[in-house]
């Protein structure tokens, strides 16, 4: 493995020196999954199947949570938008498919590879490493409303746009927004690795990549990361925040055995403090700031000089190698929120043993719960605002309810074709190659449009807002819309190759299956089980194949594409 010998050097900038004061702060967050009594997921309900939608609805703790810091204590953790089963299932049977839908989103809020809040948006990246078989299915990208909770849009990105991070937060002073990013698959910098004061490679000539963190600013519309840092860290980062004047900070994990003083800080066997470590870092170079530090070598006795972080102490509380969060209020850029772990995660019996007891214990045991911290970035110490955090919540992002630096921003983190308007109620008709359809509606009202097939073709199915509504169009091809009830409507629409043509006719029975439209890739339905899924890109590549094991599954694809499925004996275009 590579290793830094030392970090690189940075001129040390004046910091001032501000009094901490007892502030109040409204914390809201994406809850990430924590280990629970026998895995590493979050409880999910299953509501019921809903045969409109044809998909089974399940109520996830995954979702938007907020608590308040006064000063003195932390109030509860609650979901906010709550998510209610009332508003949308009563008495066996779904009263409202639409708030049903968007609860069931809430399974897509996964931000195991960080995420970030920019200007009332939020984007999640999901490592899909236990998902998918190939490179190009790696990432997953939702993008939400940090207000109401919906989705937006998801895409799946490859494992080479290293979307892996430690965080994302945006940056007043320059409007951009950085993270710290795993990169894989690198190469290094040859003014890097030839530098022997910087760095030693233990690995000699058995590898020519690497993997460690780098800045890099990332556009959010089309997840393009550009790399800064010269060459990798190889810290275990476990947060990335930027503050009101533009200073990024992170912090690392850490842990280790020791004796706890009387403000609940744990110590090495040398009287220094352990645990997680803060970090800075200049956006301009990507360099972690540093000061000089003589050290002796024990091995010859020589001096030499040694760059360190400027914080040459661990803030005291261990905290493991799990994705947690931090965050900067904009009027108080001194003080960085953290909601860490306790206790690194590890269990202490009556005697003080630390061990690694059994998940099903962590009630009592204190294994995996979450606190909350106060890091003062002006001298680098930490405090424990809050011991444990009931039902040991921890989050993918974090920021401060109206207190944002991105809040009122020119950042918009959509993509290109789900840029919204202004005001008003639209129904997004379609999205091609380069851009989309918007269609600006009245609440109550419903509109007819007319469906036309391209010659070989036929009207396959019609999609709103996620219910098939494929039977409600008239033989003429007309098309009338339920009254509007939401500012945002979806309306995909599909066609079939027509076998009464010369154009790839076929011999055998109808196949009564149904493709669907949907954000985020296609529904099917009424398949025969054996049946072989085939798409292709719109110039013929084949671009996913599978055989169905049940009559109806969900294949996501990306959006701004048109797509030929193929399920038995159906040739269907789909355009997302």
């Amino acid at each position: 493995m590579k290793k830094n010998k030392k970090v690189l050097v940075l001129a040390l900038t004046a910091m001032s020196i501000l009094p901490v004061s007892a502030q109040t702060v409204k914390l809201n967050g994406v809850y990430e999954n924590n280990r629970y009594d026998d895995s590493d997921m979050g409880h999910s309900q299953y509501v019921g199947w809903n045969s409109d939608l044809q998909k089974a609805i399940f109520i996830v703790d995954n979702g938007l949570y907020t608590m308040t810091w006064d000063g003195t204590s932390l109030t509860d953790v609650v979901k906010e938008p709550p998510v209610l089963i009332e508003d949308f299932y009563s008495e066996g049977r779904y009263t409202d498919n639409n708030k049903a839908l968007w609860a069931n989103n809430f399974n897509l809020m996964v931000g195991n590879s960080g995420a970030a809040y920019v200007n009332g948006k939020i984007v999640c990246v999901q490592s899909r490493d236990e998902q998918s078989t190939t490179d190009d299915e790696l990432f997953a990208v939702t993008k939400w409303d940090a207000k109401t909770g919906n989705l937006i849009s998801r895409e799946i990105r490859p494992k080479a746009d290293c979307l892996e991070s430690a965080g994302m937060s945006y940056n007043p002073k320059d409007g951009k927004v950085y993270g710290l990013f795993y990169l894989t698959n690198q190469k290094l910098s040859e003014a890097f690795t030839n530098d022997p004061d910087f760095f030693v490679d233990e690995d000699g000539e058995s590898s020519d990549e690497d993997a460690g963190y780098c800045i890099c600013s990332i556009d959010l519309k089309t997840m393009k990361i550009t790399p800064i840092t010269p060459g990798l860290y190889y810290q275990n980062f476990i947060t990335f925040a930027i503050n009101s004047e533009g200073r990024a900070f992170a912090l690392s994990s850490g842990g280790g055995a020791g004796y706890v003083d009387d403000e609940g800080k744990t110590h090495n066997i040398t009287g220094q403090l352990t645990g997680a470590q803060l970090y800075e870092f200049d956006l301009a170079t990507g360099l972690m700031k540093t000061k000089d530090v003589e050290s002796f070598d024990p091995a010859t006795g020589e001096a030499y000089t040694e760059r360190v972080s400027i914080y040459d102490h661990a803030t005291g509380y261990p905290s493991q190698y799990r994705r947690q969060a931090a965050c900067f209020s904009k009027s108080n850029p001194n003080i960085m929120y953290w909601v860490g772990y306790y206790n690194s995660g590890k269990g202490i019996n009556d005697w003080g043993s630390w061990t690694n007891l059994s998940d099903k214990e962590w009630r009592t045991n204190g294994k995996y719960d979450t606190s909350l911290y106060a890091v003062d970035i002006t001298t680098g110490d930490a405090t424990r605002l809050v011991e444990k955090i009931p039902n040991r919540y921890v989050f993918s992002c974090l920021w401060a309810d109206g207190d944002d630096s991105s809040d009122d921003s020119d950042v918009d983190p959509l993509n290109p074709i789900n840029v919204e308007p202004d005001d008003g109620n639209y129904i997004i008709l379609a999205s091609a190659e380069n851009g989309s359809i918007w269609q600006k509606v009245e609440m109550g009202q419903s509109y007819t449009y007319f469906l036309e097939p391209d010659k070989g073709w036929k009207l396959h199915s019609v999609s709103f807002n996620g219910a098939d509504y494929t039977n409600e169009v008239t033989g003429n091809n007309m098309f009338t819309t339920p009254n509007i009830s939401r500012s945002q409507s979806t309306l995909y629409v599909t066609f079939e190759l027509d076998d009464t043509t010369d154009v790839d006719r076929v011999t055998s029975p109808v196949s009564q299956v149904r493709i669907l439209g949907m954000a985020g890739g296609i529904r099917i339905t009424h398949a025969n089980v054996g049946d072989q899924v085939q798409v292709y890109s719109i110039d013929g590549r084949l671009l996913q194949s599978q055989q169905l094991t049940t009559s109806q599954t969900i294949i996501t694809l990306r959006s701004k594409h048109f797509y030929i499925v193929k399920v038995g004996n159906k040739t269907v275009k789909v355009r997302l």
